[in-house]
């Protein structure tokens, strides 16, 4: 007789929902990427006075509901935004050439979309969670994230915003645990503790995590696996 077991709704939600951290090396896919990276990681390393890193740029897969979501900050190639799952837009180097498309970024968050290089990725993906209220949370944080100048210190944090600022500060704005999310070894990735700054400031990082504990031991068996 073949043992047949009754699926709850909310642990068939549990298996499709995910949030997966990947990194990807800088550059990974375009040569003039890649030496600008390493250009300005000599004159970072020669100015702190330390051995050069290798670059990263940190990238979000979200499955939620069924879909599989991308999210990432990317240069702006065309009009059609709508078929890159843009969701926001700023400017790159200086607020007022943002008005022109090859000083903009796009905030994408892509329903069934790619990541260009997601192959690339060294270590593979990191799982951050797999409760589905957290990641609709995240989900729905997208359209609010900070859209300060790409590559300036418009906030004050110590460092650049780009795209690894806004995936730092959705993962902690959501709720989710940074404290041991670190590039691969030998790894640096420049803009990251903008975005932790920034969800700092905001405060909403702490409640959130706060729900998040909650919406956790809330789940079915979330004490029997304690």
């Amino acid at each position: 007789m073949s043992d047949v077991r009754a699926v709850s709704p909310v642990q068939c939600a549990s298996r499709a929902a995910a949030v997966d951290l990947y990194w990807i090396p800088l550059g990974a896919g375009g040569h003039s990427v890649r030496f600008n990276g390493r250009v300005f990681e000599a004159i970072e390393a020669a100015r702190q006075h330390r051995q050069r890193c290798d670059l990263y740029h940190a990238v979000l897969v979200v499955e939620s509901e069924g879909d599989r979501f991308t999210i990432e900050i990317a240069p702006s190639p065309d009009a059609d935004e709508a078929s890159r799952g843009v969701v926001a837009t700023g400017a790159v180097g200086s607020r007022c050439l943002g008005r022109l498309r090859p000083f903009r970024y796009e905030v994408r968050c892509w329903r069934g979309g790619t990541i260009a290089d997601l192959g690339d990725a060294v270590g593979g993906p990191r799982r951050l969670t797999s409760d589905p209220r957290v990641t609709r949370r995240l989900l729905d944080l997208v359209t609010s994230v900070p859209r300060p100048v790409w590559g300036r210190d418009e906030l004050d944090a110590g460092e650049m915003w780009n795209s690894n600022s806004m995936i730092a500060w959705l993962i902690a704005t959501a709720g989710l645990s940074t404290d041991h999310l670190r590039p691969p070894p030998q790894g640096r990735a420049p803009g990251w503790y903008a975005g932790l700054e920034a969800a700092r400031r905001s405060g909403t990082h702490e409640r959130a995590r706060v729900d998040a504990r909650e919406d956790t031991a809330s789940r079915p068996g979330a004490l029997a696996s304690h």
